[in-house]
């Protein structure tokens, strides 16, 4: 019965290694594709906003820019988050 057991557990860790890495890189996945819908939801707004007001340019860019940022930010902390 003991025997039996360390066998278990001996396997059971074997497998285990490849399991955490398939959660790192879901975790690495999911926040580079959130980060990425992020800018281009950013973009595209940005783009309409300048064509319904091209005086505005200046402010929507800076704006952009910081948004896109903080939306990279996330999908950088994603992929420390996975290491």
């Amino acid at each position: 019965m003991t025997m039996e057991l360390i066998s278990m557990a001996q396997e059971a860790a074997a497998h285990a290694a490849p399991a955490a890495g398939l959660t790192g890189n879901l975790t690495m996945a999911i926040g580079g594709a959130g980060a990425a819908l992020g800018v281009g939801m950013v973009g595209s707004k940005a783009v309409e906003a300048v064509g319904r007001n091209p005086g505005a340019f200046g402010n929507i860019l800076t704006l952009g820019i910081i948004a896109m940022a903080l939306a990279e930010g996330l999908g950088i902390i994603a992929y420390l988050g996975g290491l």
